[in-house]
């Protein structure tokens, strides 16, 4: 079977999701064609070794459907020849469409491809493609369903992290993005989104609040308490977990993800086609998977599917450097440290999507980026990848640097 590797990984910087974002003036096309402009650019790459397009984009309407994929190829200038397709599989959809572009490779069906994703959450908004799981009672009822903010203030009940413990780790994250700019850490992926004029719109992310302190989040309110107490849910989660007599509510706009805009791609190939392209191998895609996990927790994925990934991949989890699982919400992160012992200063070492922002559909692409020049910074060799997602799934990659 041919390996997949990595031969590039870039991002834009993430504007806050928001009119007064500084990114709420570019289209979800305009995000798109930036990542796969940089990718051509910086590789001097002949498109027409590239033989497909994956994108990941969660809310796929108005300016954003309609294959954003295949578009942003043709705005691009990849050449009418490259096609393009959108996924979407929640808040993976990013690590995804580099998952599906590699498998691509990996079957032997296309010798290069692109993988990554797309959202502009401050012109599209949250949630507005819409969906059967929270309104239709045939599976709403009998799947528990509730709210993410009430699940990851479930996990936090159930497993024992108190408002203290989540606002410490959100701290954290706004150090370690902090200093990530300074040192200068995320440079090599970072590609400058601009107007018509080729003037800079943002350079760098913008949702980060470096001088963030226990004190200030101490200040902020629960965020889910009055949905779940006055839209029921506090009593689904009950129902769903009956050894929990009430929820803790422990979660708030300070330790969790927030809303941005952005975009990310991946470039992939097979060996002969990356000496076609005069290009060296980064990395290469060592295993991938994906999982169905309780969708009443719902936020629980990535301890499922880092056991299936390793145990697929032959792998242990001492055999990995470096862990990057999204920060949701801080109780997501807190339960994967909690589950396989995982020691701090080996995960999201350079902050999540607490300080950074949580770009849907761009997100996976944006993380696995970040550790593999996190991975070529320290000279270490392995990263494991995870994110949870909607509904009740986990995706996990792992990627070995050559």
């Amino acid at each position: 079977m041919p390996e997949a590797f990595i031969y590039d990984a870039v991002r834009t910087p993430r504007g806050r999701g928001k009119a007064d974002g500084a990114l709420h003036e570019v289209s979800t096309l305009g995000l798109a064609t930036t990542a796969l402009g940089a990718i051509k650019e910086r590789n001097k790459l002949d498109t027409k070794l590239i033989d497909d397009v994956v994108l990941g984009c969660v809310d796929p309407v108005g300016e954003a459907g309609g294959d954003i994929a295949r578009v942003a190829a043709l705005t691009a200038e990849y050449g009418d020849h490259v096609p393009g397709v959108q996924i979407n599989r929640f808040c993976a959809s990013g690590l995804d469409a580099v998952n599906f572009a590699s498998a691509q490779v990996m079957s032997g069906q296309h010798d290069m491809t692109i993988g990554g994703g797309v959202e502009s959450m401050s012109r599209v908004g949250i949630g507005a493609s819409g969906g059967a799981w929270p309104v239709d009672p045939t599976i709403a009822i009998p799947s528990y369903f509730m709210p993410q903010g009430v699940s990851a203030d479930l996990i936090a009940t159930k497993y024992g992290f108190s408002r203290d413990d989540v606002d410490a780790y959100a701290v954290e994250s706004q150090k370690r993005a902090a200093r990530s700019w300074q040192e200068g850490r995320f440079a090599k992926s970072i590609v400058p989104v601009k107007d018509v004029n080729g003037l800079t719109i943002l350079a760098k992310d913008e949702h980060m609040r470096p001088a963030t302190d226990m004190q200030s989040l101490a200040a902020l309110k629960p965020s889910f308490a009055m949905m779940a107490d006055q839209g029921g849910f506090a009593a689904v989660a009950i129902q769903a977990h009956p050894e929990i007599e009430a929820l803790n509510h422990v979660h708030h706009a300070g330790n969790s993800s927030g809303i941005v805009d952005g975009a990310a791609a991946v470039l992939i190939g097979n060996a002969e086609a990356g000496k076609a392209a005069g290009l060296k191998p980064r990395a290469r895609i060592r295993a991938f998977a994906n999982i169905g996990s309780e969708p009443a927790m719902m936020l629980t994925g990535p301890v499922d599917v880092t056991k299936k990934v390793l145990k697929r991949s032959g792998m242990k989890l001492s055999d990995i450097d470096l862990f990057e699982v999204n920060e949701a919400f801080a109780s997501v992160v807190l339960r994967f440290m909690q589950a396989f012992d995982v020691d701090q200063s080996k995960l999201n070492v350079n902050g999540g999507a607490i300080a950074l922002g949580h770009p849907l559909g761009a997100t996976g692409a944006m993380l696995l980026g970040t550790v593999l020049d996190e991975l070529e910074r320290t000279g270490k060799s392995t990263a494991l990848i995870t994110l949870c997602i909607g509904a009740g799934m986990g995706t996990a990659t792992i990627i070995e640097r050559v």
